[in-house]
């Protein structure tokens, strides 16, 4: 998969703060071992998930070493099965084992995010539902958590404040009312998109003659969602949202919403179980 420039810079970035938490002044414990030794590894998932972070990986042990002998033997994107071998690691013991765990710890997060949104992705296929993150992400890891998200098959919301408006509730009261947000938001930015949330219908309604692209339905009932869509669905495109779980997921479906965003799938957060084992020391 391709990365943009933007993503390879934070790649470079995140992995340049993530080493320097980590080393300080330097790692003790692998001067313990001898400066000419090597060895070879392999990384194994204990778990069923789908591989997601191989150019942090990469850009971690090419920091520490880039003389480091990295070979995949799972793609980007796979569905890892429970202690399935996916990458051999080979070189300098120090090195190796001073670069795992900020290795791993990239890997074990965005793999459980893409992992997760698989999941969700796959919990409506066949349907026109998009699945969608939010900007609920880990402070300092947003394009790394968004990446991971479309690896898994969901798409990206926002990404930041900058590239769509989302007019929420304290926006609205701040500017007046529905109208005047809209109103003032086509004047700042004519070309980006205008998502305003409601409540109710009556503010669906107010929305979408304001001129509205996206309504989002901020925990309406099933049958309010239903009725928002069929009374307005060739004037604007509807987004399902609040504390939706993969319980809803099928229901909301049906009520001919375009997407639902999910902010679990980059704030409850887990580890994939993720284990380098050494399997020859030289």
């Amino acid at each position: 998969m391709a990365l943009d420039t933007h993503l390879q810079a934070s790649i470079k970035q995140q992995v340049e703060t993530a080493l320097y938490e980590d080393l300080g002044s330097g790692d003790i414990t692998a001067q313990l071992i001898p400066a000419e030794n090597t060895l070879i590894a392999n990384v194994i998932s204990r778990e069923s998930a789908v591989l997601c972070g191989k150019e942090w990986v990469n850009a971690v042990f090419k920091s520490i070493d880039p003389m480091v002998s990295l070979t995949w033997q799972a793609e980007e994107g796979e569905l890892l099965e429970p202690n399935q071998p996916f990458l051999v690691i080979q070189g300098l013991a120090r090195s190796i084992l001073t670069a795992e765990r900020t290795a791993l710890n990239f890997l074990q997060t965005l793999s459980y995010t893409a992992t997760v949104s698989r999941e969700y992705v796959n919990l409506v296929a066949g349907s026109k539902l998009t699945i969608l993150d939010t900007r609920k992400t880990i402070p300092g890891l947003r394009l790394a958590q968004k990446y991971a998200v479309t690896v898994g098959g969901a798409q990206n919301h926002r990404i930041g404040l900058y590239d769509a408006f989302l007019i929420k509730e304290n926006h609205i009261m701040a500017a007046g009312s529905i109208e005047n947000a809209v109103s003032m938001a086509k004047k700042i930015a004519p070309n980006k998109k205008i998502e305003v949330e409601t409540e109710n219908l009556k503010e669906v309604e107010r929305a979408v003659n304001a001129g509205a692209d996206i309504i989002m339905l901020d925990n309406f009932t099933l049958d309010d969602m239903k009725t928002a869509v069929a009374k307005y669905q060739s004037q604007a495109k509807f987004e399902a949202s609040g504390n939706m779980t993969k319980d809803d997921l099928l229901q909301v479906s049906q009520t001919g919403v375009d997407y639902i965003s999910i902010g679990a799938l980059t704030k409850h957060i887990k580890a994939i179980d993720l284990s380098l084992r050494v399997l020859e020391e030289q």
